[in-house]
């Protein structure tokens, strides 16, 4: 099933399908994540796991997506909603807002070639946050930031791919029964952040 939201290519599953509604007219999507579902592929060796669904596109040579992101309570472990890019099973990454162990909810990234590097970044006060994901020539860059204005860095990587990489929107529920995020104030432009480092 494809869906649209004004301003971004038409949305399709990847790589599999999942709950959704999806409210175009407001600029706005909601994902609910079925229970158990993730991507991961373990550094420690455990199975990898990929029955999460993304909603997205075909990355273009060059761009910039946004969202605020917020995921409804009650909220479980690792549960999260996320921007994402998706080539295939053994390359993709996501820039998460993610519910901790320790209960709080942060900016989590993970970007896998084979195995996955997980990494956490800030905790967020707030019950949203902005997310943003830039392809910038070979490589991609992840930032974050509590107005939509001004942007941390939270990291700059390559996926080792010369497969088409989809960019899009994620929801999931590690050890939950579900997870429903949130995104709104969607932005998607032709070019990259001139500078990755001084909060454009």
């Amino acid at each position: 099933m494809i869906h649209s939201i004004a301003g971004l290519p038409a949305l399709a599953w990847m790589p599999a399908g999942n709950a959704s509604t999806v409210d175009g007219g407001a600029g706005s999507l909601a994902l609910t994540a079925a229970p158990g579902v993730d991507w991961s592929n373990d550094a420690l060796g455990g199975a990898p796991q990929h029955r999460a669904a993304a909603l997205g596109f075909i990355a273009p040579a060059s761009f910039s997506l946004s969202a605020r992101v917020r995921v409804d309570s009650p909220r479980t472990t690792f549960d999260a909603g996320a921007l994402c890019l998706w080539a295939d099973s053994d390359h993709w990454a996501k820039l998460c807002f993610e519910y901790s162990p320790g209960g709080e909810a942060m900016v989590v990234s993970v970007v896998t070639n084979g195995h996955s590097d997980d990494c956490n970044a800030a905790v967020v006060a707030d019950p949203w946050t902005y997310l943003r994901v830039s392809r910038v020539g070979p490589a991609w860059a992840f930032h974050s930031s509590s107005n939509g204005t001004e942007w941390s860095f939270v990291r700059l990587f390559r996926l080792h791919t010369d497969q088409p990489v989809h960019v899009g929107f994620l929801s999931q529920a590690p050890m939950g029964e579900a997870c429903v995020a949130r995104f709104d104030h969607i932005a998607f432009g032709g070019q990259a952040p001139a500078n990755l480092r001084d909060g454009s």
